[in-house]
């Protein structure tokens, strides 16, 4: 492993799953090609997390995109946070707001956007959007993919 990825404590280790997401660690490496700004797209089309009242399990498809500012989040890192939300109870902005809260204090982006596209729960679609920070005029951000809910 090169030197400058000696401090990550999960990659290429044998983990296990965070237990909850206050205890799953974010690890980040330095950005490639500091001079130019660019999009970094990370979908999760699987995100699970639990219902705080019945216990019920929720599920959406994640697109998080950022500019990355000096750092870029570790993905396997990335993957075991947002498995720690499984058996997590929150609604979902919290969840969503919590994804992205977590993402800024460990990256310091110089833009994030998050999508969350919930499938619907008692018959309504819950899609949270959160964005920080002031996207550079020369980074394309493309379409996230996801169709409005009709049966995703």
């Amino acid at each position: 492993m090169p030197s400058r990825y000696k401090s990550l404590t999960q990659l290429g280790r044998k983990t296990g799953f965070p237990a909850s997401p206050a205890k799953a660690v974010l690890e980040s490496v330095p950005k490639p090609f500091s001079r130019y700004d660019y999009l970094v797209r990370l979908t999760c089309p699987e995100f699970t997390s639990l219902c705080p009242v019945t216990g019920q399990p929720d599920f959406a498809h994640l697109v998080i995109d950022y500019v990355p500012n000096k750092k870029l989040v570790e993905s396997k890192s990335l993957k075991l946070f947002l498995q720690s939300f499984r058996n997590h109870g929150d609604f979902h902005e919290a969840c969503t707001v919590q994804i992205g809260d977590r993402l800024i204090k460990a990256i310091a982006p110089k833009w994030l956007r998050i999508s969350g596209y919930w499938y619907p729960r008692g018959g309504i679609p819950i899609d949270v959007f959160f964005e920080y920070g002031k996207l550079p005029k020369s980074v394309h951000v493309p379409d996230t993919g996801v169709a409005n809910y009709r049966g995703r």
